[in-house]
Order: structure tokens, then C-alpha cells, then sequence
């Protein structure tokens, strides 16, 4: 990646605004993090014991979910000084990745230290968990956390990473993202380019809620990106899940629409590979990896949400008119994005009416023709109706009614029912990854977006972008994407090597979408009235950013699975 400037492996002695022994003084300030995390969990599972009916973590929720944020802070800033260290390494540790690094540590540190925003009207204060006064006196009394707080992320910070992005926006140059693998970097540049190419005409098909064209689906089933992770053997490309977050952050920074048309091909892939017999493998990746069949995921009902173990929707065994075993589908899904166009539905469906929770649960691979706009569910037995919504658009949402729908015997994933829930539950890693690189992207067009417009923009006499105010917005917007994006992609590179990785796949998710919201409200607010116009791209992009704090698990529901993961 071109750099704006490029700096011998000792940056702090060409820039005084780094502080000196940054990397000791980050090592340091982590430990005395960690301590307090330690600390902060010791409390919490104090205050749960104390509930009687042992429901303590439910009572606890608000702090229980500040910790989750709390952890998510600290796992962050390791992965900072994990990526500075690998530029370092190879002499890509530039002026502009040094400030950022100790702008992330001034500022989280701060805010471990003073409270943790979980949304913009929730402050986490580490203060509130009885127990922890002694610990958070003693992480406020180290050296190295008061002199990040104090100097990591001051003004004349903000104004030189604001000056170093500016200077670099042409060559979107804001700061080196770390790959170690040259193959990422050339990826990163061949869907960049795409995404550059059709970022105009996407924001027209946004404009229009039309559907993404049948071209663009076609090419980018030709560039491999349905199959990104999918086994050579089956046809895929065999990529890792890091390249995955890569192609994924570039079309979502184009669209968010683009990014998520790999992300159903993602849970339908993972779902056959890891649970499908042999005949299912075969019959379908290849349509899938191809573009020739469009998947949709279709788990939520309308008064079910995250509550899946109380899904209602049922799959009865029946004879068929031949005298074939098939299964009727009865019951009401929402919220299923592609639904109409579709050509298979991954479904989840209550097939043991006498087993209670997520044990009665199978996930069907249900076929369906594709509907038009006049007809948009022309099978007999299924009917639906579109969702309007303010963005995420280019797929359309829908629900849609079950009355004795038919499917063959095979549709039943694996063969073997009663396994859905647990077959789900394989496929929430990458598909949390794989959300929290379009939140990436997403917040990464709202920077680029909002640059632009105040580089451009003149007020008074001169850019905008020489107004602390706006400047200070943008240069946090890009020291907070870097953040999100490193964690994103440690948890890939964990997926990578086949380790369990919810907790950090779960961080991931809960950190990128709240760095795509906040980035896209405040590129929105850099604009000024013109972020409110349709006209412009970054009202789209601040519609498109808030459903990722909602859909694949929404924060709360991130939070809790972090909470409870690191508190058993």
C-alpha cells in the first residue's frame, strides 16, 4: 500500500508526537488492563452468586454486558500491539499506523478508566461492580496507562492523523492494515477496484430498492466470491477466512448489499460441507459456488427473534402424490433477505413436535422456483410479502408463510432429524466474522466519504477539514476502523486455524458495528445538511450502518455470549 510517509522502524525520533518507548509503554499499560479485566470478572461472579434463584447473570445484565465491552477493549488493544509489532517487523511501521496505535491505547484506556459506551445512552463505569475500587485505583496509578490517557490521543494527535489521511485519501492510505500475506494485499486491490466501479450505480439501485442486477450476481459468481472458503475439491477457491474478511470489507465498502451477497452463500456452504450426506455436497455447491442458485437463510419468526429455541414453524412427514415420502413445511418466517429471488432456504423447523427446546429442531435445505416482482412466491403452499426497510437494500426483505409447503425427503440436512440447532450453531462464527468485515467496510466508505467531502468542501475560506471539530471526527474514524478491522481479523485468522473462536467472533461483531454507526453518523454530520440528502452517498451509508448492530445477533445478544463465556 502506498504510504504518505514512510518511517525506519524507530518512528518516535522522526515524530515528536509519538511518545517515547511506545511499544514498552502499550506492553505495560496491557498488563495493568488485564489485571483490571481480571478484577472486573472476579466482581461480577461475585454479584451473580449473590441471585437465589440463580438467575444472577440475567439480574446482572447491564454490568455483565459492560464487562463483555470491557473485555472486547482490552482483547482490541492486544491486537494493536500485535499488528504494530508485524509492521515493525517487516519496516512498515510508519508515522500514521504509530499514531494510531497510541491513539487507541490513549483513548481505550481512558475509557476502561472513565466508562465504556455501549450505545450511545449506556455507559459501562467499572466503578459500579463492588470489588473492583483497589483494582481500577491501581490501573489510574500506572505510569504507562496515565501517560497514554494523558498523551496518546491529544490535539495535535487528531490533527496530524486527520493532515497524514488527507494527504493520502487518492491512494486510500489510512494506515497499512497488516497482511503477512502478499496474496491479501492483491486481493484487498482486485475487489477494491470492483467495489470503485460500481459504487455509483449501487447507490442508484439503493435509491430505486431494486434488486441487484442479475449481471452483477453472474460476475461475481465468475470472480469466486460465493465460494471463497469453499474446499478446491468442491470447486470453491479454498481461501481462508481471513481472505474472506478482506473480499468482504472491499464490496462492503462499495455496497453493503454487495458484501452481503456473500454472506447467505457463506452460512449455505458451511451448513452443507460441515452436516450435508454426500448426495447434498454434490447436488448443490456447485450452483451455489457458481451463482446458479441463490441461498437464503430463513430462522427468524415474528415473535421468536434470538429466541430460537422457541421457534414454532413445523416440518410434518407426509406421502407425496407419487407415494414419495416429502415433509410439509407449516408455519410464518421474517426478516429473510433474498427471499423472493432465491433458489434454496436454509430453514429452521420445529420436526419433533414432542421434543421440547432446541433438541426437537431440523434445518432443511428447501427448494423453491424464483419469484418475480408480480409473483414473488409462485409455489403452491408459500406466500410472502416484502418488508420495507430504510436501507440494506438490494435484496429485499420478507416475510413469508408456510401453509403444507412440500419439500423432498432429501431436503432434511444430514439425513437425520433433531440436529438443526446444534448444526446452526457450527456456521455463527463465520457468519459473525464475516458481519463484522461488512461493518469494517461500512465504516470504512464513511470515512472515505466524509474525507472527501471536507477536503472539498470550503467554508469560510478554507476546507472544512481544517476545523479541529471535523478533523478530530475523522482522524478517530480512522484509529477506531483499524481497531475493529484488527479484531476482526484475529478472529479469522483463529477460525483459520481451527480453533473455537465465538468469544472472538463475537467481539468482533459487537466492536465493528458500533464503528460503522458511530463512523456514519459522524461522516453524515461532517456534511452537514447534504448527509441528509438522498443525493448523497453517506445518507445511504448511515442507513445501511444501523441494521448491523440488530441483524446476526444483535449487541445485546453478542454481549451476553461474551459475558457468559469469560465469567464460566
Amino acid at each position: 500500500m502506498n504510504k504518505p510517509e514512510t518511517l525506519p522502524r524507530n518512528p518516535a525520533a522522526l515524530s515528536p508526537l509519538v511518545l517515547h518507548d511506545l511499544d514498552d509503554c502499550c506492553e505495560q499499560s496491557l498488563a495493568a488492563a488485564d489485571h483490571l479485566l481480571d478484577a472486573l470478572r472476579t466482581a461480577l461472579r461475585a454479584q451473580i452468586a449473590l441471585d437465589p434463584n440463580g438467575d444472577g447473570l440475567n439480574r446482572e445484565q447491564a454490568r455483565a454486558h459492560g464487562f463483555a465491552w470491557a473485555a472486547t477493549y482490552v482483547r482490541s488493544l492486544h491486537e494493536m500491539l500485535a499488528w504494530s509489532r508485524r509492521l515493525q517487523a517487516i519496516d512498515q511501521l510508519g508515522e500514521l499506523e504509530t499514531l494510531i496505535l497510541q491513539s487507541a491505547f490513549g483513548e481505550y484506556l481512558a475509557q476502561l478508566s472513565g466508562g465504556v459506551p455501549m450505545s450511545q445512552g449506556e455507559i459501562f463505569r467499572p466503578e459500579t461492580l463492588e470489588g473492583s475500587t483497589a483494582a481500577l485505583a491501581a490501573f489510574n496509578g500506572d505510569m504507562a496507562v496515565h501517560r497514554l490517557r494523558t498523551q496518546g490521543f491529544t490535539p495535535p494527535v487528531r490533527a496530524r492523523i486527520a493532515e497524514l489521511i488527507a494527504a493520502g485519501r487518492n491512494t486510500r492510505a489510512f494506515g497499512d492494515s497488516g497482511f503477512e500475506d502478499p496474496a491479501l494485499v492483491e486481493i484487498r486491490s482486485q475487489f477494491g477496484r470492483w467495489s470503485d466501479d460500481h459504487a455509483q450505480a449501487a447507490h442508484q439501485w439503493h435509491l430505486r430498492n431494486a434488486l441487484i442486477p442479475d449481471e452483477i450476481i453472474t460476475e461475481l459468481g465468475e470472480l469466486g466470491v460465493f465460494g471463497l472458503t469453499v474446499p478446491e475439491s468442491w470447486g470453491g477457491s479454498g481461501l481462508s477466512k481471513t481472505a474472506m474478511c478482506v473480499v468482504t470489507e472491499e464490496l462492503s465498502r462499495g455496497w453493503i448489499g454487495l458484501g452481503s451477497l456473500g454472506t447467505r452463500t457463506e452460512i449455505a456452504c458451511e451448513l452443507i460441507l460441515l452436516n450435508g450426506t454426500e448426495e447434498q455436497k454434490h447436488r448443490l455447491l456447485p450452483g451455489i459456488i457458481s451463482g446458479a442458485i441463490i441461498p437464503t437463510a430463513s430462522f427468524t419468526e415474528p415473535d421468536t427473534g434470538s429466541d430460537l429455541a422457541s421457534l414454532r414453524t413445523r416440518a410434518e412427514r407426509a406421502t407425496g402424490a407419487s407415494g414419495e415420502p416429502v415433509w410439509l413445511i407449516h408455519g410464518n418466517k421474517t426478516w429473510t433477505t433474498h427471499g423472493a429471488r432465491s433458489d434454496l432456504m436454509t430453514l429452521l423447523a420445529r420436526s419433533e413436535k414432542d421434543v421440547p427446546g432446541y433438541r426437537g429442531l431440523s434445518m432443511f435445505l428447501v427448494p423453491k422456483p424464483r419469484g418475480t416482482d408480480s409473483q414473488p412466491f409462485p409455489a403452491e403452499g408459500m406466500s410472502g410479502s416484502e418488508i420495507e426497510v430504510l436501507g440494506y437494500r438490494g435484496m429485499k426483505e420478507y416475510e413469508i408463510g408456510f401453509d403444507g409447503y412440500a419439500i423432498p425427503d432429501n431436503a432434511l440436512l444430514g439425513g437425520a432429524p433433531g440436529n438443526g440447532f446444534k448444526q446452526l450453531m457450527r456456521t455463527f462464527e463465520s457468519a459473525r466474522i464475516q458481519t463484522a468485515a461488512r461493518a469494517v467496510g461500512v465504516a470504512q466508505s464513511a470515512l472515505e466519504l466524509g474525507l472527501t467531502y471536507a477536503c472539498e468542501r470550503k467554508q469560510f475560506g478554507r476546507p472544512i477539514v481544517a476545523f479541529p471539530r471535523v478533523a478530530d471526527k475523522l482522524a478517530w474514524m480512522a484509529v477506531e476502523i483499524m481497531i475493529a478491522r484488527q479484531l476482526t481479523l484475529f478472529a479469522a485468522r483463529q477460525k483459520d486455524a481451527d480453533r473455537r473462536c465465538d468469544v472472538e467472533a463475537g467481539m468482533a461483531k459487537l466492536l465493528a458495528a458500533r464503528v460503522a454507526w458511530a463512523s456514519a453518523d459522524n461522516a453524515a454530520q461532517v456534511h452537514g445538511g447534504n448527509g441528509y440528502a438522498m443525493e448523497y452517498r453517506i445518507s445511504r451509508v448511515l442507513v445501511d450502518a444501523r441494521i448491523l448492530n440488530v441483524f446476526e445477533g444483535a449487541a445485546e445478544i453478542q454481549a451476553g455470549i461474551v459475558a457468559k463465556a469469560l465469567i464460566d
